[in-house]
């Protein structure tokens, strides 16, 4: 089987791509899905995570909040470091699983593994081909506040807080650009997938 990374700036359309690439039939694992999973109650990050930050970061329930969470790591690095820290093992650990048993159940597949963060942490490394998703500074404004009910200057002061897309795309093996019609980067999509598949056979 053959792994590879997908990653891209905020709304740049990382999900779509994704979706796009277990429809033409990778098997595919969401970080952020596994970043929740493992600070649920009884997660493997769950305590480590309440210890560092708190109770104030917890509903009434003993759940952890993410939007707190986010509050109390927002503007400190060494507070974001610390959660990355606890957080970032456990998932790589569960995404490492989902790929062992996904070669095991298809030798010659293809394993995508979509995070947002995958070239600043350098676990890009971990894979043998590297997707890109990008389109234009506008269009990630544009999107992330139409998608999450941010302000224009919400999403920008992220946007700065994140590597430039010109900086991710010179570790890219595969560029898929979704600054067009959605039908355009389908066919991107479905390129990078074939070639995947070839390199998997």
């Amino acid at each position: 089987m053959i792994r590879a990374g997908l990653t891209g700036g905020m709304a740049c359309g990382k999900s779509f791509v994704a979706r796009t690439l277990e429809e033409l039939g990778c098997h595919v694992v969401r970080a952020d899905d596994l970043g929740r999973q493992v600070m649920l109650p009884g997660g493997v990050a769950y305590a480590s995570v309440v210890d560092e930050f708190g109770p104030a970061i917890m509903d009434a329930t003993g759940a952890i909040v993410r939007k707190l969470l986010a509050i109390e790591v927002f503007g400190s690095p060494e507070r974001l470091a610390k959660l990355n820290g606890i957080v970032h093992p456990a998932v790589i650990a569960l995404e490492e699983q989902f790929l062992a048993d996904a070669e095991r159940a298809d030798p010659h597949g293809v394993g995508v593994v979509e995070a947002a963060i995958l070239i600043e942490t350098g676990s890009y490394k971990r894979f043998q081909k590297l997707i890109v998703v990008a389109c234009t500074p506008e269009q990630q404004i544009e999107r992330a506040v139409h998608r999450d009910g941010c302000t224009e200057d919400e999403a920008r002061a992220r946007l700065s807080r994140q590597l430039p897309v010109e900086e991710k795309l010179r570790y890219a093996d595969y560029v898929i650009d979704t600054s067009g019609a959605k039908q355009r980067t389908v066919e991107q999509t479905k390129a990078v997938y074939e070639s995947l598949r070839s390199l998997a056979k």
